[in-house]
Parts: structure tokens; C-alpha cells; sequence
């Protein structure tokens, strides 16, 4: 009987080995004009809506389960969505506009007047987000969930909608612990006293959010890390950084990565194209951290959707080295754009179509997801897309 049992219990310890199931949670974050119960109810209703459908898909896909090392990981989606709402947030602010807006009634054509309420409701929450002092807040708030999951033994995917997208990337930005220390104390103006003392003193690598939490360097309103040039300050700072970095940072394997959809993120930070912009340093180092640290930026774009802006054109990862200039060893991660999925509605509600159009989006996340990793790790597939650019340039040409 005893050998029985052990043998029944060998089994199942095989099972175990052979299917290991990985928890996920998929967190949702709005996107703007969702700032009244109308709009909050609308947008939890579409992600309740789509949620099933899209866990489904993600489950079943053959091709997302040969992704892991073994190819032998069951990924579980959890069956109850997990809601980052922060469309309330911004109601202070923009009650002060509809004011103003008000004002304008009485001498405006109805024509002027009700296209500067549209404008107001679409784009105030867009504008309002992207300042820092709005954004950090928010960002602590969305950290404060992941670390929540992460607790329960969850990995977590963040899906940004729309102006929720401006809240995926610059949580990645600045919380993913991306910034090697000493290399940075090396870059930056400081004496050669604290590059000795930072050498004598080494910590992990950390993120801009525990910088800041420690005092020792700010992203300032222009867009420039700034950090403190008193010696003595510095050197006390320093030492707060390794529970900062634990408290503000981003464990390792907490996120997998992040879906944007209905994404305006270029239109929005069109800055990121320009080489003298210093945060794109920066931008360099996260984006080598998310392909070497198998973390997934995808997004997902409807191709009427007048909103839905390309990220960014798909590279292998040989050719995103040498266009970010910088060295990215024994990448696992992947950076993909589907910007070209057809919805089947048009350019006026194409934007907000993703809720009520679950299979399509469902279906196109798999397929970016798929895609975005078979470009950087299967060969004959790389061979397949390579030879299908050959022949649309050389379409072009006759």
C-alpha cells in the first residue's frame, strides 16, 4: 500500500513539473472622458464584456504556450477582470473648464460652442494626465494594484485604452529598475568623492520613481532628469535608495508587459522623436530592459480608428540595437505594433468599437502577441515577413 501510494504521489509531483500553471491579471486602465458614472459605467461594462472572451483566446492559443522555455506552461487568466480606474480624478479641473465654457455660451455660434465642448470632453483628461504632478500620483496609485497581484502570486499584463496608454508607458518609464547606479553617478556631475562613495557602496539598479523617493534626482516639468549637486546631500540620499528602489520600483517578473489599444501615444509624445530630447536616454535603456527581461510591448490599433497611431515600425531586435544604439544581450523580449486590423465600423466610432468588437480585438491581441515573438525568435517566420517586404517594395517600384 505504501508503495502505492508513493507511486500514485510521484505521478502527480510529474504533473505538477510537467504543467505548471502560471497565474495572470490583466489590469485595465481608461482612457479619457470617462471622468462622469455615465462614461465610468460604459467603460467597466465594455471591459467586463470583452474580458471573458479575450482570457479565452489567450488561454487557448497554442502558439502563446510553445512561447514558454519548456513549452510546457498552462497560463491561467484570472476569470474577473482588474479595473485602474482614474477618470474621477480629473473632475476638479475639468468642472473649472465646463465653467469657462459655460461663459461662452451666450456669445458663441452654437456651431463654435458645441465643437469646444467636444474638444473639451475628448481631449481635457488627455491633456490633464500628461502633467506631472496629475500623472505621479496616479502612477503610485497603479503601482500600489501590481503590487497587490503580484502579493497573490499573479503576473500582471496592463492594458491601456486610448488615453490610458499615456499611463502604461510612463509607469514602465518610471518604474521598471532599467537604470544601472554607478554607471549613472559616472555620467552625471557630481565629484569625484561621491563616484567613490557610490563605488564603495553598490546597490541594485533602480528606477527614476525611487531617484525621487530617495531626493537624489527629479524628472523636471521640461522633461530633464535633474539630481542634487551637494556633496553631502547626495551621499545621504544614497543610502535611502535600496528601500526606495523596493517600495517604488517594479519587481522583476511582477509586469509581463503591457497592450496599448486605441493608442494616440505618438500624437501626444511626438517628443520622443526628437535626439536631443534627454528623456530618450532613458527611453533607450527601458526598451533594452523590456527585450532582455522577456516583457512584451505590444499595441494594437483598429485601422479606421482616427486615434490609433503606429508605436513604432517592427524590427528584429538586430536592427532596434543598432537604431537605439545600445547593446542588447540574450534578449526573451519583444516590442510589436498591429496597427492594421480591421474593425468593420467607421472612422466616427471605430475608437470606441474595441469593447463591442471583443473577438476582433480579442483576436488581434493574440495575433500581436504571437507575431511580435515569432519576429524575434523564429527564424522561418523572420524569412517569411523579410520576403514579403521584398515583394511590396518591389510592387511599389513598377
Amino acid at each position: 500500500m505504501k508503495k502505492i501510494f508513493i507511486f500514485i504521489l510521484g505521478i502527480l509531483l510529474l504533473q505538477n513539473i510537467c504543467f505548471a500553471q502560471d497565474n495572470v491579471s490583466f489590469i485595465y486602465i481608461n482612457g479619457s472622458n470617462n471622468n462622469n458614472e455615465k462614461m465610468k459605467n460604459w467603460y467597466i461594462k465594455g471591459v467586463k464584456k470583452f474580458h471573458p472572451v479575450l482570457k479565452e483566446k489567450f488561454e487557448n492559443s497554442k502558439e502563446i504556450k510553445q512561447m514558454s522555455p519548456s513549452g510546457d506552461i498552462e497560463y491561467h487568466v484570472n476569470n474577473e477582470p482588474v479595473i485602474f480606474f482614474w477618470g474621477d480624478k480629473s473632475k476638479q479641473d475639468l468642472e473649472y473648464v465646463q465653467e469657462q465654457l459655460d461663459l461662452t455660451k451666450a456669445f458663441s455660434p452654437t456651431i463654435a460652442y458645441t465643437v469646444r465642448s467636444m474638444l473639451t470632453a475628448f481631449l481635457h483628461d488627455a491633456i490633464w494626465v500628461q502633467k506631472q504632478h496629475n500623472m505621479l500620483p496616479i502612477l503610485d496609485d497603479l503601482h500600489k494594484m501590481v503590487m497587490s497581484e503580484y502579493a497573490k502570486g499573479n503576473y500582471v499584463v496592463l492594458y491601456g485604452y486610448s488615453a490610458g496608454t499615456f499611463i502604461t508607458y510612463q509607469y514602465l518609464f518610471n518604474k521598471l529598475p532599467y537604470i544601472d547606479v554607478e554607471n549613472l553617478f559616472n555620467t552625471i556631475d557630481v565629484s569625484d568623492n561621491v563616484k567613490n562613495f557610490v563605488k564603495q557602496h553598490p546597490v541594485e539598479n533602480t528606477c527614476i520613481s525611487a531617484l525621487s523617493k530617495a531626493q537624489i534626482g527629479i524628472v523636471s516639468d521640461s522633461g530633464h532628469l535633474v539630481f542634487r549637486n551637494v556633496d553631502d546631500d547626495l551621499e545621504n540620499n544614497y543610502m535611502k535608495l535600496k528601500e526606495a528602489t523596493e517600495t517604488a520600483c517594479i519587481p522583476k517578473d511582477a509586469v509581463s508587459g503591457i497592450v496599448n489599444f486605441a493608442s494616440p501615444l505618438p500624437l501626444f509624445y511626438s517628443d520622443l522623436g526628437d535626439p536631443e530630447y534627454t528623456m530618450n536616454y532613458y527611453n533607450r535603456l527601458m526598451l533594452k530592459y523590456i527585450v532582455e527581461n522577456s516583457m512584451f510591448f505590444i499595441t494594437v490599433n483598429y485601422r479606421e480608428d482616427p486615434l490609433g497611431f503606429p508605436t513604432a515600425s517592427n524590427l528584429t531586435i538586430d536592427e532596434m540595437a543598432k537604431l537605439l544604439q545600445v547593446d542588447i544581450k540574450n534578449p526573451t523580449g519583444f516590442i510589436y505594433d498591429n496597427s492594421s486590423v480591421w474593425s468593420k465600423h467607421s472612422a466616427l466610432f471605430a475608437h470606441t468599437s474595441y469593447f463591442s468588437s471583443k473577438r476582433t480585438f480579442s483576436n488581434a491581441v493574440v495575433k500581436a502577441f504571437t507575431n511580435g515573438y515569432r519576429l524575434q525568435y523564429d527564424k522561418k517566420f523572420q524569412e517569411k515577413v523579410l520576403n514579403s517586404h521584398k515583394k511590396r517594395i518591389k510592387f511599389e517600384m513598377l
